[in-house]
């Protein structure tokens, strides 16, 4: 027998009703190039790239020294140089590789040149492109294949790949003493031992990654501490109002129990950060937490990213892939808007909460899953009800337990503290050196309704902290909305009197007016003597009106023309 007469004719047994095939003697699987990759990926994200190519490198050459021993045995060869040159012949056949027109062997001092590496194009479908070569377990194939047939150890290596940007992948089989210095760092995959150690170097840089991120999570609380001294537990929230007391206080008792919850309340005011507390505080917090937007995702795709689906379910449709409610096992799945469901996905959702169990798109068989379920929503859910827009069996069913989150200007108590909170993470993130804010600053803050809840909040800090001039956020830093509003309570806490509050109003249209008393009047539907009478009695007629008629008049308000 001679290499070039392997054919996979005569190579590949089939015997459909003993469920075996059989290629070159021996039993064979069927496991498509994407299945591969999908392992290639695997290894390389929970073990890093370098365990992941010393166990695909070792796999290889095990399956080639393997392949090179039944070669032997299964057919009598022409020569030895048949026996070690059909090794390349058969992976080809295997379907690993294409050899180029013209290429005689690894061991050539020429080497082979392999177009259509399926290593090389699975690499670049999970990857992308490589700095150096990737058809790791083609290597470690030919190597076994060459050591076994050859009765030495002979080490195949790629000088160019695919994979890294090459037109082409070319090996070359060298003996360890041939190869000499210039390629050891590769040889040493090779190496018995090299997983071990390779496995123990990723082991240490996680270690020396969570460490640091636990330092960098102590000096960010000690930061924020000493900025912001009110920070109080559990999970660093901010509860100064009694509103807040009594939610939080709820939320720590309710998390115990495994039900199911709804958290209410206008956009941004802090609903998923509650929802995560519930899960932080509960025997779930070991387990995952996932947030998914029900009004962001398409009524077409929310049951398949919910619930999963199976291959062929519908176009696009791939491989298998599980929903987010399996992702969720064992931990907290928040349904954030869950008033925009559709009323078909409302009974799909109403089904997984009652069964616990799901079903992915396309298939027939149901999966257990073990998840709780926080809905939350800014709508009023019983209007929902009455308006037919809610299932009352859903409905009841999600408010197990309602948690209301007051918006912030129900809970002024909060602002100051929160929006200190705040400024520090935007100053510890920007790098910049700004402790607090001034007391006109605090004021404003307290003066403003907060329509956008604390999401707004935390955008005007942001803001604050990145156009702050000095040490301190300063009122002109916050936004022209923010500076506008009418100050009613002092951020000492006191009430402003109500001339003080008209004095606030006036002032500041006429600073939005550009000192123009003719129309600041006109606004705020007064005379414009009344007006002038009031800046007069505020010190402000001389420095900071200036009347259409000032230079005619020297600033006196205008005079009454007498009747002849």
């Amino acid at each position: 027998m001679r290499a070039d007469d392997l054919d996979h004719k005569e190579l590949l047994e089939l015997d459909p009703e003993g469920g075996v095939i059989r290629f070159a003697g021996q039993r064979a699987l069927v496991l498509d190039a994407v299945a591969m990759g999908l392992l290639r990926k695997l290894l390389a994200d929970n073990l890093g790239q370098t365990a992941a190519r010393t166990v695909l490198t070792q796999f290889g050459f095990a399956h080639g020294s393997h392949m090179a021993e039944s070669m032997e045995s299964q057919f009598k060869w022409d020569s030895e140089d048949d026996w070690r040159n059909a090794g390349t012949r058969l992976h080809a056949l295997e379907g690993l590789f294409r050899v180029e027109p013209g290429s005689s062997g690894p061991l050539a001092k020429a080497g082979v040149t392999l177009a259509s590496s399926y290593e090389a194009e699975q690499h670049l479908r999970h990857f992308g492109r490589s700095d150096a070569a990737v058809c790791w377990t083609i290597s470690g194939m030919s190597s076994g294949y060459l050591s076994r047939s050859a009765d030495k150890e002979i080490y195949v290596l790629e000088d160019r790949c695919v994979g890294k940007g090459d037109a082409a992948c070319h090996l070359v089989g060298r003996t360890r003493e041939e190869w000499g210095e210039d390629r050891a760092e590769d040889l040493h995959y090779f190496e018995p031992n090299h997983l071990q150690a390779a496995l123990e170097g990723s082991l240490s840089r996680m270690t020396q990654t969570m460490k640091a991120a636990e330092r960098k999570l102590r000096e960010h609380r000690r930061a924020l501490s000493r900025v912001v001294p009110e920070l109080e537990e559990p999970d660093h929230i901010v509860a100064k109002s009694p509103s807040m007391r009594t939610l939080v206080d709820l939320v720590t008792r309710i998390a115990k129990v495994d039900s199911t919850v709804l958290i209410t309340g206008e956009s941004g005011s802090g609903k998923e950060r509650i929802a995560r507390l519930v899960h932080d505080e509960s025997s779930r917090a070991h387990g995952p937490f996932i947030a998914v937007n029900c009004g962001a995702i398409a009524e077409g795709l929310l049951e398949s990213e919910l619930f999963g689906h199976v291959r062929g379910a519908f176009t696009g449709a791939t491989q298998d892939r599980m929903g987010l409610f399996e992702a969720a096992n064992s931990g907290t799945l928040l349904l954030d808007e869950v008033g925009e469901l559709s009323p078909g996905m409302q009974v799909k959702l109403l089904r997984a909460l009652q069964e616990r169990e799901i079903r992915r798109v396309g298939e027939n068989k149901s999966r257990r899953v073990d998840v709780r379920v926080v809905a939350a929503t800014n709508r009023n859910l019983a209007d929902e009800l009455e308006a037919g827009g809610m299932r009352k069996d859903l409905y009841y069913r999600l408010k197990v337990v309602e948690l209301y989150v007051p918006p912030l200007r129900e809970r002024t108590q909060d602002i100051l503290p929160l929006a200190r909170v705040m400024l520090a993470r935007a100053a510890l993130r920007m790098k910049r050196k700004i402790p607090g804010l001034s007391p006109g600053a605090s004021d404003q803050l307290l003066a403003y309704p907060w329509p956008g809840n604390t999401r707004e909040l935390e955008n005007t800090m942001e803001r604050a902290v990145a156009l702050a001039r000095g040490n301190y956020v300063e009122e002109q830093d916050l936004p022209e909305d923010v500076r506008g509003a009418p100050r009613t309570v002092t951020s000492q806490g006191s009430v402003l009197s109500l001339e003080a509050v008209e004095k606030q109003h006036i002032l500041k249209v006429l600073e939005r007016n550009g000192g123009n008393q003719t129309r600041t009047a006109e606004q705020l539907q007064i005379g414009l003597a009344t007006l002038y009478r009031k800046l007069k009695r505020y010190g402000k007629i001389e420095s900071k009106v200036r009347g259409p008629d000032r230079e005619k008049r020297g600033g006196q308000p205008p005079k009454r023309r007498r009747s002849k």
